[in-house]
């Protein structure tokens, strides 16, 4: 019975083990497959666009959305321009302004602190005359204070500009102004800063003495108010004799009738001799007489003005039996002596 039995058991055995191998050989063929496949689904992130296409391809019922890969949007973005010139236009209004921005608003700004600065103000005015104002009297400008107004505005003093502003102040006092006459008088400008003021002073200075045209105004953008100073532009001859008349006035000591030559000869070389050369010479025959002709009374300064516009510098139209003060009448004789 033994020997039977081994053999049923050798008869089964040889099938157990084909059957083994056989199953060996799948499991290991199974296992082959799943390792490529794992690689294939392990590599499957890091797909590329030739394999998203080809995935569409395959299956057309995927949408055009999940068949894009997620990072090609971003580029299809980046190569539109118009956002980029979007932002950039945006940043350069924003941040910091191009060249073109830049140039075009700083004149607009730095006119709008121009006129800002030199706006006319009462206090303005009252801290201007309070700058100058003398040390032992705050109430008047004084010659000290007047000369430093001068030197800080570059007006000179040797011309016809501080008796100009004498004249704009209605100044009772040659060098010298009231805190009411600097109030009054630049009010009446619309003047409360020394760049108006050298501004108002120059204007009339050309229009009275050099004889220069008159300026345009713009009432928007006039640094003061050129109400006056147009007035005086309608009448040039009548506005230059009251400014005239007025520095006599101003330079005559208040108990006097006269003012000394030596003031009148400084008046006349500011006032008409850059305006009537035959002036010059006048002042030369003065200087020449210095002994005989001691003062000016309001006649004589009143009639030298005629003698420089009526005279011709030949001295071909002169009258002698007209009228005229003795000083001239000498003054007319030396020259035609000097000329023969």
């Amino acid at each position: 019975m033994p020997p039977k039995r081994k053999a049923v058991e050798a008869s089964t055995n040889p099938v157990s083990a084909r059957a083994t191998r056989s199953s060996t050989r799948t499991s290991a063929g199974t296992q082959a497959e799943e390792k490529p496949a794992s690689k294939a689904k392990e590599a499957k992130p890091k797909t590329t666009k030739s394999s998203s296409k080809s995935k569409k391809t395959k299956d057309g019922s995927e949408s055009d959305k999940d068949s894009e890969p997620p990072a090609k949007r971003p580029k299809t973005t980046k190569t539109k321009t118009a956002p980029k010139t979007t932002k950039s236009a945006t940043s350069t209004i924003e941040g910091e302004p191009n060249q073109s921005a830049t140039h075009s608003s700083k004149p607009a700004h730095s006119n709008k602190s121009r006129l800002d600065s030199e706006t006319y103000t009462p206090a303005r005015a009252l801290a201007l005359f309070q700058k100058y104002a003398d040390a032992d009297d705050c109430s008047v400008i004084g010659p000290a204070g007047l000369e430093e107004l001068c030197n800080e505005a570059k007006i000179p003093m040797d011309g016809a500009m501080p008796l100009i502003l004498a004249w704009q102040l209605d100044a009772k006092e040659m060098g010298t102004f009231t805190k009411d006459e600097w109030l009054k008088g630049t009010a009446k400008l619309r003047i409360s800063t020394l760049p108006s003021l050298v501004i108002a002073l120059s204007e009339l200075d050309d229009l009275l003495i050099s004889d220069k045209s008159p300026v345009k105004s713009n009432p928007k953008t006039d640094p003061y108010d050129r109400g006056t100073y147009l007035n005086y532009a309608k009448n040039v001859k009548d506005a230059y004799q009251k400014l005239y008349i007025f520095c006599f006035s101003l330079a005559k000591p208040e108990q006097s009738r006269n003012i000394d030559m030596e003031t009148s000869t400084a008046l006349w070389s500011v006032i008409l001799a850059p305006k009537y050369p035959i002036m010059q010479e006048v002042l030369e025959f003065i200087a020449e007489k210095e002994t005989v002709y001691k003062a000016t009374n309001k006649d004589l300064w009143t009639m030298m003005l005629e003698f420089c516009e009526t005279v011709k510098v030949d001295l071909q139209d002169y009258e002698s039996d007209g009228a005229w003060p003795t000083l001239l009448d000498d003054f007319v004789m030396w020259k035609k002596a000097r000329s023969t």
